[in-house]
């Protein structure tokens, strides 16, 4: 995996391979930062990246200025890859060692960008747990997005949240906001 822009732009990042992870392609990565870019200043926004895994995510918003990322994983070798990894490139990244619904139900945090990659073999109901643990909880800031990565074989465009899908290959972000009032 590679950082695509920002301070570290085109550094190679290699995970240990025994990490249980799947990382974003950079091609995916690089569609949905184009994406964030048009509706963002990532120096002045807070992020939470959920199923962190190698950090992917993390260190291309931190690459790109962003001050305050928090990335949660519950797996102690992805979080000590990303602590060591964001030592070595000086960037400044908050880890959480938690399960992640246990942290969306107790974290005081809001996000205006949240990311969550959990693994592609969920079942349909603990994605949308995940959308409804941010709402509910009142973790996306009111002009945020939550951001599901998933694979295409899962449909999660009936949840009230959802806003749109953007595809890439077998990969599918999924974009949640909050509802107008009309």
């Amino acid at each position: 995996m590679r950082i695509i822009s920002g301070k570290h732009k085109g550094r190679r990042l290699s995970a240990p391979k025994k990490l249980p992870v799947r990382p974003t392609t950079d091609m995916a990565k690089e569609s949905l930062f184009n994406i964030l870019n048009n509706t963002y200043y990532f120096d002045s926004i807070r992020v939470l990246d959920l199923f962190a895994g190698t950090g992917n995510i993390s260190f291309e918003f931190a690459s790109r200025g962003t001050k305050e990322i928090y990335a949660v994983d519950s797996f102690f070798g992805c979080i000590k890859y990303i602590n060591e990894t964001a030592k070595e490139l000086d960037l400044d990244i908050n880890t959480y060692k938690k399960d992640v619904y246990v942290f969306l139900e107790k974290t005081p945090l809001k996000a205006d960008v949240i990311f969550a990659d959990p693994p592609y073999d969920f079942e349909e109901e603990q994605f949308l747990k995940i959308v409804d643990l941010v709402f509910e909880n009142d973790s996306l800031e009111e002009e945020g997005v939550l951001i599901i990565e998933h694979s295409k074989h899962t449909d999660l465009t009936k949840h009230e949240k959802h806003s749109y899908d953007k595809r890439y290959g077998g990969n599918v972000f999924s974009f949640f906001e909050h509802t107008e009032i009309s």
